[in-house]
């Protein structure tokens, strides 16, 4: 339980700050196809006999490297972009259906891959994500400013000689890196949450990057903490309760804007601030 937390909380740390900058750049379905990859390449890897870990890693900044080939120019490139990307999606989700299918194992182990577990984490297992953790934040900090620009308004960042093509490569590298460790706590098909919904909803609070980012990275380290406490007194998946946690925040969040929103367009509030 103690590696749990561990592995917990540098998957949150790290979902969340790339997955601001997902959000941020409306990479949503890129991240949502890396999230799915994840579960061929951990199944693959089982049924290899190698390390699942390993696997995710392959697969997802494998599928990552193949979205940024991807040209991006025009409504019509974008409208193929999706295409592709959709395609590269459904084909691997299949494989993974096929490499378990040829594995025969037992279907605990399937569930696992798809919707997470905290048992049997290792001390050299925490070690791995922490490494790559520290790498991917260390690339991303390198990367950051500029990113930022080029996630704003790429078009102009591209004036000023911005590499916005390579930023954008790098960043879908990072993506895939993030992808696969969150995908060894929340599992393959529910990554997703902890990568888009502490971004989303820190997003919906402030606009401000230098508040945002960080009420993201601490919004998901509560989810994923109360997600591995639920789990550990239940008989259920920690995914479910960490996507159910964030989603939970998420849309209280979302009500409250919308209270405030009314609360604003009264009479009485329009005439306050017009005085």
């Amino acid at each position: 339980m103690v590696n749990a937390f561990r592995a917990g909380t540098i998957v949150a740390v790290m979902a969340a700050t790339i997955g601001w900058f997902m959000v941020l750049r409306r990479q949503t379905f890129a991240g949502h196809t890396l999230s799915v990859v994840g579960f061929p390449g951990a199944s693959g890897a089982t049924l290899l006999g190698i390390s699942a870990g390993l696997g995710y890693f392959v697969f997802c900044v494998g599928a990552a490297l193949v979205i940024a080939a991807l040209p991006r120019a025009g409504q019509h490139r974008q409208s193929e972009e999706s295409a592709l990307t959709g395609t590269l999606q459904a084909f691997l989700l299949a494989c993974g259906y096929l490499f378990v299918a040829l594995y025969k194992g037992f279907l605990n182990g399937v569930n696992a891959l798809l919707f997470g577990s905290f048992l049997g984490i290792t001390n050299s297992q925490v070690t791995l994500l922490f490494v790559v953790a520290i790498a991917a934040l260390a690339g991303l900090a390198v990367i950051g400013r500029p990113l930022l620009f080029a996630s704003i308004d790429p078009h102009f960042a591209a004036a000023r000689r911005v590499p916005v093509r390579l930023l954008s490569v790098l960043f879908l590298i990072l993506l895939g890196a993030a992808t696969a460790e969150a995908a060894q706590i929340t599992g393959a098909l529910l990554v997703f949450a902890l990568l888009v919904l502490p971004a989303a909803t820190a997003q919906a609070i402030t606009a401000r990057p230098a508040a945002s980012l960080p009420l993201a990275v601490a919004i998901a380290l509560v989810v994923t903490w109360l997600g591995l406490l639920t789990a550990y007194y239940s008989p259920y998946p920690v995914g479910f309760y960490v996507s159910t946690f964030a989603f939970g925040t998420y849309c209280l969040v979302r009500f409250g804007r919308q209270l405030l929103d009314l609360t604003d367009c009264r009479p009485g509030g329009l005439l306050e601030e017009a005085g």
